[in-house]
C-alpha cells in the first residue's frame, strides 16, 4: 500500500500516538520527455498493483479505463505482505512472470540498496534495469492521463479536463486528507483523541459529499473524472472493510442514499467494478493488520449482490466516457468467485 501502510514489524497502530502517513516517495516521473531518465516507452515498464490496495486500485482503473494494457503491463502481488514485502505469491513458482523475482522489494533494492521506507504499491518498475522507477502513487494516475496520451485506447475518457482542473484538485485535496487518508487515521490511531479528531472530520467530509451527489452525477463536471476514481477506490472498501476493522461506524455505505447510488454507479461502469476483488480486499486489512485483528479471521460478509442493483443515477444527466466511450472486456479478469459482476 501507499508508504505508511507498510507497518514496522507487522505493527500499524502505535500506543498514544495519532497515525501519520509517510508521505515520502520515489518521486521521479515516467515522463513524455523522460526528464528524469524514464521516458514513457511502450512495452518498457510494468505497473505492480496489488488489487487489495486502494492507492494501487487506482491505477488500476485508470490504466483500463485509458486502454494502456499493450503498453504497460501489469504485475498483481497477492493480497498478504509480511514486514519485509509484498509478494508474488499468486504467479506461478511465486515468481512475477515478466520481473522474475519474489518479493516487489527486490525492484527497490535495484534502485537503491539501502532503500530505508516501506515497499509500497503501486509502484512502476524499469524492466530494462529492473529497478523502481516512481512509487509515488498520486502523481501516477495523472501521468497516466497526461504522459501517456499517445497510447491512449481510441474513445478513451478525459480522465483530467482542463476546464475543471481547480475544482479536481480542490475536491481530491479534501477526499485524500479527511477520507482516502481519513479512514486510515481512524483506523491506525493509537489515542481516544486522535480516532475521534479523525472519525470527526472523516465524517463532517462524507456529509459533504452525501451533499454534493445528491444533485450531481459525478463529483466534478458531467463526465468521470479523476476525482471519482480517487473516491471510488475507498466507498468500494467501507462496508467490508473500514466501518468495522477502522472503526469508521457511523453510518455503512448502503445507509447513506446518495453515496451508495453513486458508488454503485461507477462499481457498474466498465473499467471500475471489474477491477475489484472483495476477497483480496478482506484478506489484506484483516490477515495483515494484526495488531487491530489479532486472530486474522476474515469476515464472512456483507452481501455483495447488491452492488448490481439499480442505482437511478441517470437522471442526474451526464454520461461516464463523455464523447467516449468504455473500455472492452478486461484483460486481466478478477476470479469470479470475488466479485458479484457476472
Amino acid at each position: 500500500m501507499a508508504n505508511g501502510e507498510q507497518g514496522q514489524g507487522g505493527s500499524y497502530s502505535v500506543e498514544g500516538e495519532a497515525y501519520t502517513r509517510d508521505s515520502n516517495y520515489i518521486t521521479t516521473r515516467v515522463t513524455r520527455d523522460g526528464e528524469d531518465g524514464f521516458p514513457v516507452e511502450p512495452g518498457r515498464y510494468r505497473l505492480v498493483a496489488a488489487r487489495a490496495c486502494p492507492w494501487a486500485n487506482r491505477a488500476i482503473i485508470v490504466r483500463r479505463l485509458l486502454g494502456l494494457e499493450d503498453v504497460l503491463s501489469l504485475g498483481l502481488p497477492g493480497p498478504t505482505h509480511d514486514a519485509r514485502s509484498w509478494t508474488f505469491d499468486l504467479d506461478p513458482g511465486g515468481r512475477d512472470p515478466v520481473l522474475g523475482i519474489e518479493r516487489l522489494q527486490e525492484a527497490y533494492f535495484k534502485r537503491d540498496p539501502e532503500y530505508p521506507r516501506g515497499i509500497t504499491v503501486p509502484a512502476i518498475v524499469d524492466t530494462t534495469t529492473g529497478a523502481v522507477a516512481t512509487n509515488d502513487f498520486a502523481q501516477i494516475t495523472l501521468d497516466l492521463s497526461t504522459q501517456w496520451r499517445e497510447h491512449h485506447r481510441p474513445g478513451a475518457p478525459d480522465l483530467l479536463p482542463e476546464a475543471h482542473g481547480a475544482e479536481i484538485d480542490e475536491v481530491n485535496q479534501r477526499v485524500f486528507t479527511d477520507v482516502n487518508n481519513g479512514v486510515y487515521e481512524c483506523g491506525f490511531a493509537g489515542d481516544q483523541a486522535a480516532y475521534e479528531e479523525a472519525y470527526d472530520r472523516l465524517w463532517a467530509a462524507v456529509d459533504w459529499l452525501e451533499e454534493r451527489l445528491t444533485t450531481r452525477r459525478y463529483l466534478v463536471g458531467d463526465t468521470i473524472t479523476e476525482a471519482d476514481i480517487r473516491l471510488f477506490t475507498t466507498l468500494v472498501r467501507w462496508d467490508p472493510v473500514y466501518h468495522g476493522h477502522f472503526k469508521c461506524n457511523r453510518s455503512r455505505l448502503t445507509e447513506l442514499p446518495a453515496l451508495w447510488s453513486y458508488a454503485r454507479d461507477l462499481f457498474q461502469t466498465p473499467g471500475f467494478g471489474d477491477t475489484v476483488d472483495f476477497a483480496q480486499i478482506k484478506e489484506h486489512y484483516y490477515a495483515v493488520h494484526r495488531d487491530i485483528n489479532p486472530t486474522g479471521i476474515i469476515p464472512k460478509g456483507p452481501d455483495l449482490s447488491t452492488w448490481l442493483t439499480p442505482h437511478g443515477r441517470e437522471s442526474l444527466g451526464g454520461t461516464p466516457f463523455g464523447n467516449g466511450t468504455p473500455p472492452g472486456p478486461p484483460r486481466e479478469p478478477v476470479d469470479p468467485a470475488h466479485t458479484p459482476l457476472p
